[in-house]
């Protein structure tokens, strides 16, 4: 029987941009693949790295017959972001009445929080669609003090 290692949901993804955040360069799949070691298949490396791909939290450009990624943004933490707001839109959507749920989520806030996201709204509000995606600004500050 191949006793293969376990990972919690979404661990794989995380140690992709720990990889990534080390090296400080672009790698290609099988670079990560021989960074994070194990048995895993280049298959597996590359499906994890094409996701995060599709959820904003890696930048890619042809080296080669391959891709190199990198971290979106500001590095791990803007990554990680990006993939839990990914994460956060995918449940959303799944709700049968938003309303209800984005209700019960705000009114189960703690008031830092709120504070928080009042903040980020009037900033999203002030800069429009097109305006930046929070990585700087106003709110960004309090962000890096986290």
């Amino acid at each position: 029987m191949n006793a293969r290692r376990s990972r919690s949901p979404g661990g794989l993804e995380r140690e992709v941009i720990a990889c990534l955040a080390a090296s400080g360069v672009p790698m290609t799949a099988s670079q990560v693949q021989a960074e994070l070691g194990g048995d895993l298949a280049y298959n597996t490396v590359l499906t994890a790295m094409t996701r995060l791909y599709a959820k904003q939290a890696l930048e890619r450009s042809p080296q080669g017959r391959a891709f190199a990624y990198r971290l979106s943004g500001e590095g791990a933490a803007d990554a990680e972001a990006g993939v839990t707001a990914h994460r956060m839109h995918l449940l959303l959507e799944a709700g049968a009445d938003r309303t209800s749920v984005l209700a019960r989520f705000v009114g189960e806030m703690d008031e830092e929080t709120e504070r928080l996201l009042r903040a980020l709204l009037e900033e999203a509000e002030a800069t429009g669609p097109s305006g930046p995606s929070g990585a700087s600004g106003p709110v960004a500050s309090e962000r890096e003090d986290r």
